[in-house]
């Protein structure tokens, strides 16, 4: 019997895993991987990962003498470690995050995204296997644009909105992951309703998004993410790429459901949707996505959220450090 993670793939579908815990991903065969801080911070918990920790550790005591600088040289080398480690496993793509404490700052993102693909490349892996999430802001999103003009691709994350899904269409990044299921606890706690898989706000805003990008000829990536159960995967079955968390993606495995492709390029056409534009128009985009109530919050919530996992992993190394 097909499994409903191979009739997935089946549609088309790119499935990617959402971890970064390497030691899982294998079993799914998926094509990428991403990861965040916070699940960098919960895998670097675990004994496991200890030769990873270590060897990033043992990186920042050698690029200075100073901790604070010794601390941000092994969180760069930490993410890096992690992505090695999952390109050993998949056959594409990792996702490696830049510092969510640089969201309102293009300089220092790109500055960032530098130093990340730098140490990739010392490590003899090519840029083209790596993709630097960066959060939807507008800073964020012009930063984007620099970096892939240098060769260095993007995967532009916390996105909530379509303002934010257009901007990126318009400065050409390779990816976007817009967070389903967190859209979706938006809605349930300000509406008080329940949703099923076809009625699903986070779901429908990826729907909205795919045919718009079709139906306009964008070439970026749509990546649905942050899934709350496998009925919101299943129902965006023909997304270009879609990441999963090991949870779900077993899921599928254990399943036998059919999955029908519910999301077609060719026939985006009729989702009729009228072109917008916030080409160098700041005061525009930050209008539109001030007066989307959800993508305001979830994408400021979410940039605190990874910010605070990140620092939590910045301390957890300067103890090390300090040791």
């Amino acid at each position: 019997m097909t499994s409903a993670l191979d009739a997935l793939k089946a549609t088309g579908t790119v499935v990617v895993s959402d971890s970064g815990d390497f030691e899982s991903i294998g079993a799914y065969k998926p094509q990428d991987a991403t990861t965040n801080p916070s699940l960098i911070l919960a895998a670097a918990k675990l004994p496991a990962y200890q030769k990873v920790i270590d060897a990033a550790v043992a990186f920042g005591k050698k690029k200075s003498d100073d901790l604070e600088e010794q601390a941000e040289n092994a969180m760069d080398a930490l993410l890096v470690e992690f992505g090695k480690e999952i390109l050993k496993i998949v056959p594409g793509r990792v996702s490696t995050e830049v510092d969510a404490r640089f969201s309102f700052d293009a300089e220092a993102t790109k500055a960032k995204a530098r130093q990340i693909i730098a140490l990739y490349e010392e490590a003899g892996i090519s840029r083209e296997r790596v993709l630097i999430k960066i959060g939807s802001t507008w800073e964020g999103i012009q930063a984007a644009r620099a970096l892939e003009k240098e060769g260095i691709h993007c995967n532009l994350t916390l996105l909530f909105g379509f303002a934010q899904a257009v901007a990126c269409a318009e400065a050409g990044v390779t990816l976007i992951s817009p967070f389903v299921g967190r859209i979706l606890d938006w809605y349930k706690k300000s509406t008080g309703q329940e949703y099923t898989a076809t009625t699903d706000p986070g779901v429908k805003s990826v729907q909205k998004i795919f045919n718009y990008y079709k139906q306009h000829g964008y070439k970026t990536i749509v990546m649905g993410a942050s899934f709350r159960n496998t009925g919101e995967i299943t129902e965006l079955a023909g997304c270009d790429y879609l990441t999963i968390a090991p949870k779900l993606l077993e899921e599928l495995k254990n399943s036998t459901a059919e999955v029908p492709k519910k999301l077609d390029a060719s026939s985006a056409a009729a989702d009729k949707q009228e072109k917008v534009s916030f080409v160098d128009n700041e005061a525009h985009f930050r209008w539109e996505l001030f007066n989307d109530a959800m993508a305001f919050e979830k994408l400021h919530e979410g940039i605190r959220g990874f910010a605070k996992d990140g620092d939590a992993c910045k301390e957890m190394l300067r103890q090390k450090l300090r040791a």
